[in-house]
């Protein structure tokens, strides 16, 4: 009898596994026994190894979609700060490491990454433009920040899982703001 939720352990055991070796390198039967379920009962609940790795990525990363900005007018190196500081991803660092590892062979993980970039560049030019309500006007260079921004972003994640480095978001955010005022 196997005890605990086993759906959630196959689950757990997947992202710890899929972190560490990636997605290719990790058989079912590696997660099986990590998990300490019998293989068959992987295959009952994921009937192709693939729908383990879609399971994760759509329950296990959240993108916060629609969210308010906590922007103040004048202040667009403080708004982004802010902005950096509750980026709309939620997801463990295991999972952030799945995501940016796997998306140039997934479809569905690379859609994720996308949707989150998308969000981060739609929230980044709302934020600015909150922010410096005289230069809305120029969209182009709102737009421009706010892809910057969001490019450095989702670099920092890459970054970090390569080099242990981080970019300090405060620093990037008054460099943007600086190159808008």
């Amino acid at each position: 009898m196997v005890t605990g939720d086993a759906r959630t352990r196959i689950l757990d055991a997947a992202e710890e596994l899929f972190a560490g070796s990636g997605y290719e390198a990790t058989p079912t039967a590696v997660i099986a026994r990590f998990a300490k379920v019998p293989k068959g009962l992987v295959f009952d609940y994921f009937p192709h190894k693939i729908d383990v790795l879609v399971a994760l990525v759509d329950e296990r990363t959240h993108i916060e979609e629609g969210r308010d900005v906590d922007a103040v007018p004048g202040d667009p190196a403080g708004t982004l700060a802010r902005l950096a500081r509750g980026l709309p991803l939620r997801a463990s660092p295991a999972m952030r490491r799945i995501l940016f590892r796997e998306a140039d062979t997934h479809g569905s993980v690379k859609e994720r990454l996308s949707r989150l970039n998308s969000e981060l560049i739609r929230r980044a030019r709302f934020a600015l433009e909150l922010a410096l309500p005289g230069v809305r006007g120029d969209a182009a260079r709102l737009e421009v920040a706010a892809a910057t921004f969001a490019a450095v972003l989702l670099y920092q994640e890459n970054l970090w899982q390569l080099t242990g480095h981080q970019i300090d978001p405060d620093a990037v955010a008054e460099l943007i703001a600086h190159a808008l005022v």
